[in-house]
């Protein structure tokens, strides 16, 4: 039997007369990766800051970890992390400071350079955010959210603009950080990303949750219901042949 981690039920968002979530219900289970997907203002970013507690809700319940949003919202940010822009950092300050600071802020003590090695920035240590390569902010950013060890880890649209090797570099970080125990809930416009990552992913159009299961599963169910793919599909893709000849592990994403 599997733990539910996230609670969702019935969560209304509205903005005036406008209906930006309308009543939508999923679990998320502890220690998996679960993509939310759709197209923009579909909801799904609406629904994420509501529970990281980013924005207050029109009704509905929202639980974590046995946590209730509505009576316990500070005890819940206690144990998720949030991954920040990297325009949300002091200039001033290197990758080192930053950590030392946000684990001020958190009341933690951890490690910068054990923190930095996990994310392959150790090299960067006394480098400032502004001097990285986008998939090393990205990174970078990602780091920040553990800091605070915690149970639940949101990642909205992580690898937007970044090049295939950098993209690939953080596939393998968010995994990493699943194996640590850690549950991962991200948003992505790249279907590949979540076909990849996720365990499961839940569709979300116009504010409803329109699929929900493994990404197999709704592929399974959409050959049954006779699709026909016009292309055949080859074993690789170009952005593997882009890879394969580049070596996304030789160079820094």
């Amino acid at each position: 039997m599997k733990n539910t981690i996230i609670s969702v039920k019935d969560l209304v968002k509205n903005y005036g007369s406008f209906n930006a979530v309308k009543g939508i219900s999923f679990d998320v289970y502890e220690g998996e990766i679960f993509g939310l997907l759709g197209p923009n203002g579909a909801g799904k970013s609406t629904t994420l800051e509501i529970i990281e507690t980013l924005r207050p809700k029109t009704s509905g319940e929202v639980v974590v970890d046995g946590l209730n949003l509505d009576k316990s919202p500070g005890e819940i940010k206690k144990i998720i992390g949030v991954q920040l822009q990297s325009s949300g950092y002091y200039p001033g300050l290197n990758l080192t400071q930053l950590i030392e600071l946000f684990c001020g802020l958190y009341n933690r003590n951890v490690d910068p350079m054990e923190l930095l090695e996990m994310v392959n920035l150790k090299d960067k240590a006394k480098a400032k955010v502004k001097e990285l390569s986008g998939g090393q902010k990205q990174r970078f950013s990602v780091a920040t959210t553990l800091i605070n060890e915690p149970r639940v880890v949101f990642l909205d649209e992580p690898t937007t603009g970044l090049d295939p090797q950098a993209r690939r570099n953080l596939w393998e970080l968010v995994k990493k950080i699943r194996e640590r125990g850690t549950t991962v809930i991200i948003t992505t416009h790249y279907m590949d990303e979540a076909e990849y990552l996720c365990d499961r992913v839940a569709i979300i159009d116009d504010g409803n949750i329109i699929a929900l299961d493994t990404p197999d599963q709704l592929i399974d169910n959409l050959i049954a219901a006779g699709f026909d793919r016009k292309k055949e599909m080859k074993l690789a893709n170009l952005e593997d042949v882009f890879i394969g000849l580049t070596g996304h592990s030789l160079r820094e994403g």
